[in-house]
């Protein structure tokens, strides 16, 4: 027992030492999961809306984008960029594999450690949107299943996180945001609901490819029910099939980068 126990306390304690060193930057991780969706928020929801530009609903469909957003790029970004690091220039992941514990599961626990800090991201946001945003409010009912949602959504920008931090090499780290998070972003149907688009077909089924419009999608289903959107359970579906994918094409590319 004591055998088969060890690397799962081995897991625990790399987990908790990843936890730790959160804590100790959590001035730099604050910033960098704060400050874009609290601008994205006043100047969409607050000014807008304000100016006369956006309805007076508009708040009420963008929070929970923009809460699903926090989450998946903030695990995406917190598991992609360490990968990067570690593998290049820090080269701290030789320490990591020679943890007594499985390659694969070091993967596993790159991954969680993102979605961790993912869901704290999307957390973050809903007290910031409440604050900021007039007449936004959730009912008790949608809390769980929407920290559900936030929790596979986070898991889903994790895997994707995993594929793309062991696929993209260290000098192409600077096109990494224009070329694959930010049409990530703005595909996401984070500032529309995807109900809405018929009339841009086109631009619909784009981002119908985009794994994030169904976090966002499955959030509005619970907090704004009357507005059209993909059913939950679709949408769920499509979180947990992503997962499985992005999570298997992640840690193989680990595999294959580790044993390189």
């Amino acid at each position: 027992m004591t055998t088969a126990s060890s690397p799962v306390r081995t897991f625990g304690s790399v987990l908790w030492r990843d936890i730790f060193v959160t804590g100790r930057e959590l001035v730099p991780f604050l910033a960098q999961v704060i400050i874009q969706p609290f601008f994205t928020l006043f100047i969409f929801g607050k000014v807008l809306a304000n100016l006369g530009y956006v309805g007076p609903d508009y708040a009420a469909i963008l929070l929970p984008g923009i809460v699903a957003l926090n989450g998946f790029l903030g695990a995406l970004q917190n598991t992609t960029m360490p990968l990067i690091m570690d593998f290049s220039w820090t080269r701290e992941i030789e320490d990591r594999l020679l943890a007594p514990i499985p390659i694969a599961w070091v993967a596993v626990e790159k991954m969680l450690f993102g979605a961790l800090r993912g869901v704290v991201a999307a957390v973050l946001m809903i007290p910031i949107g409440f604050l900021i945003l007039d007449g936004v409010t959730w009912p008790a009912s949608a809390w769980l299943p929407v920290m559900l949602i936030v929790v596979l959504g986070s898991l889903v920008g994790a895997a994707i996180g995993m594929t793309i931090g062991t696929s993209v090499q260290p000098r192409q780290i600077n096109i990494l945001f224009a070329v694959i998070l930010v049409p990530l972003m703005f595909t996401g149907s984070t500032q529309f609901p995807w109900m809405g688009l018929d009339s841009v077909r086109w631009f619909q089924v784009l981002c119908a490819l985009n794994p994030l419009t169904y976090v966002s999608e499955g959030m509005r289903a619970e907090l704004v029910p009357h507005v059209p959107h993909i059913p939950v359970w679709i949408s769920l579906l499509v979180m947990l099939a992503a997962c499985a994918g992005f999570g298997t094409l992640g840690i193989r590319g680990f595999l294959r980068r580790a044993l390189d």
